[in-house]
């Protein structure tokens, strides 16, 4: 009977009774809460011996601006580095069409927040796609973030790099081949 139990415990999980997936992105989870600037973050609800709440009036906090998780070694070899980004490039992105998988668009209001912080003053963001309906949603996203604002049409005229992004990548190709403009 011992043989039996022991057997019984020694089988592995059926596949049936878990879901699998190839891969997740862990920044589609939206419990995640994102101040809209970054000096609106609450360092203190997760640092309080830098921010403590009784600090005497007028001291100031401290500043954050680097963030380490266990990487101790590779700090030495990047911190002359490490700085803020001048460009950011989505071009033909995933559309994910069905509207239960919207919240895994690379341009979302969480996504956002966190290109804002990467994204030096005054640095640029390049979107391009052939699907209208995308595209509507990448200019109303960035439009209802404060931390983004668009270019004069001059300016967006006189970029040389406009031109150049639609074929710059196999998708962007295969659009212009099947006639699909962005």
């Amino acid at each position: 009977a011992m043989a039996a139990e022991e057997e019984e415990a020694a089988v592995p999980p059926q596949k049936r009774f878990y879901r699998q997936r190839a891969h997740a992105n862990p920044l589609a989870d939206h419990t995640l809460r994102y101040p809209p600037r970054p000096q609106d973050m609450d360092w203190a609800s997760l640092f309080p011996a830098f921010f403590p709440p009784d600090a005497p009036p007028g001291t100031h906090p401290a500043r954050v601006e680097f963030a380490d998780w266990g990487a101790d070694p590779l700090i030495p070899a990047i911190a002359p580095l490490v700085s803020q980004l001048s460009k950011l490039f989505f071009l033909f992105p995933d559309p994910h069409f069905k509207r239960t998988k919207h919240k895994w668009r690379i341009i979302s209001p969480a996504m956002l927040a966190e290109y804002g912080y990467v994204l030096r003053p005054g640095g640029l963001v390049y979107t391009v796609t052939d699907v209208p309906e995308l595209h509507q949603w990448m200019l109303q996203h960035f439009g209802e973030h404060p931390l983004f604002e668009p270019l004069p049409p001059a300016q967006l005229a006189a970029d040389p790099l406009v031109p150049l992004l639609p074929a710059v990548t196999e998708e962007g190709q295969r659009a212009q081949r099947a006639g699909r403009p962005p």
